[in-house]
């Protein structure tokens, strides 16, 4: 389907590239610099980078490194982590990356959000809505860095953050990431009903059905990680990315 986005999710945590699952237990999985290379061969439609550690060990982004990354991509790259004020993102934008996505700066500063849309648009700013399952199965917003969101709910949250001015919402099911089990479309298909942004789905994606089930649930894009890196039940590290003619044949199903 033309316009339907598949993102590939790279993590770094000090400067290599690693995966998660559950957001926890990074494995390094490789040099990103070189997994960028890959996926300029296989004509990745666009890439989204995101430093797990920067807001963690509140620190900002690393400049030089990214604008490394950047220099490197032949596609539409967005960054996030660690990004507090609209001097970093002015930074990262002079350095080449096209989105900043805000997520533990969303608790304490969302007027950052309207800041950076009224000078690099609405398309410029994703806002990174990570919900997880409390003990009693109750979905809500999560932050690994610890951030505590004054929203009642998540779908309080999706819907405050569009209000804000994010052009984007990127919707991480924590409780699917790194798994491969398939996503959550019941949250993609209530947080598609919240706003009439793009939605794009990360979180669980084991195969390609995954991805039609989550554009058939609402999303916009889907994005992920593990599916791009890991191959096989061992989870062997091997970049890929589908087919043009693999994505054809999964449009043409619909």
């Amino acid at each position: 389907m033309i316009g339907f986005r598949i993102i590939p999710s790279l993590l770094l945590s000090d400067r290599g590239l690693v995966k998660t699952e559950k957001f926890c237990n990074p494995k390094y999985v490789g040099d990103p610099i070189n997994a960028i290379r890959i996926f300029n061969e296989k004509e990745v439609d666009e890439l989204f980078v995101t430093d797990i550690e920067a807001s963690v060990k509140g620190r900002g982004p690393d400049f030089e490194f990214i604008e490394q990354l950047a220099s490197e991509c032949f596609m539409p790259m967005g960054y996030g982590g660690g990004i507090k004020t609209y001097d970093q993102a002015k930074q990262l934008f002079d350095i080449g990356i096209e989105k900043v996505a805000l997520q533990s700066t969303l608790a304490t500063n969302r007027a950052l959000v309207g800041q950076i849309a009224a000078r690099y648009g609405s398309q410029a700013v994703v806002a990174s809505v990570d919900v997880k399952k409390d003990w009693l199965g109750r979905r809500k917003p999560y932050s690994r860095a610890g951030a505590k969101f004054a929203d009642a709910s998540w779908q309080d949250m999706v819907k405050s953050v569009v209000g804000a001015g994010a052009g984007e919402v990127l919707l991480n099911a924590v409780d699917r990431d790194g798994t491969r089990g398939g996503m959550d479309l019941e949250l993609i298909e209530e947080a598609a009903s919240l706003v009439d942004v793009p939605v794009t789905a990360i979180g669980g994606a084991g195969s390609l059905d995954d991805f039609e089930a989550a554009r058939g649930a609402g999303a916009s894009a889907v994005a992920a990680g593990a599916f791009f890196v890991f191959q096989g039940p061992h989870k062997a590290v091997l970049i890929s990315y589908p087919r043009p003619r693999e994505l054809k044949e999964l449009w043409r199903k619909q």
